[in-house]
């Protein structure tokens, strides 16, 4: 398969996923709703941007690899010491699907992380390589 493409479907899940968790954090009471969180709809935002717009642009694997890092991030901060997981959010109806989306999130960020990575490894040794010849 190629690269750009599954960097893209794995890039589309991440955001599918972050904005669902999201919206289960709210619904939960663990977010504040409200305008706080627009903050996190423009990160998104910029973040689905630069997953659609990847080709050959070499920031827009660097926002993506950025934004990769932070949802990968997401399972460890909700799990770190006592954490919401097992902790309070567990008295909560739904909260499988809740922990399902921070899981799967974790997953699908991490693996965009890898391939935006080697997307930015492969365009700077191009460039070295045609500007050797």
């Amino acid at each position: 398969m190629n690269h750009k493409i599954t960097l893209t479907i794995t890039s589309l899940l991440s955001i599918l996923l972050a904005s669902v968790h999201l919206a289960h954090d709210v619904v939960l009471g663990i977010e504040p709703g409200g305008v706080s969180n627009y903050t996190g709809v423009l990160i998104v935002a910029v973040y689905l941007y630069a997953a659609l717009m990847l080709g050959e642009r070499r920031w827009a694997h660097l926002i993506v690899l950025i934004g990769s890092i932070g949802g990968a991030g997401v399972p460890y901060l909700h799990m770190m010491g006592r954490g919401l997981v097992g902790g309070r959010a567990a008295n909560y109806s739904g909260v499988f699907f809740w922990v399902w989306t921070l899981l799967a999130l974790g997953v699908t960020a991490s693996v965009s992380a890898v391939l935006s990575a080697r997307g930015l490894w492969r365009l700077q040794w191009e460039k070295s390589r045609s500007s050797r010849s």
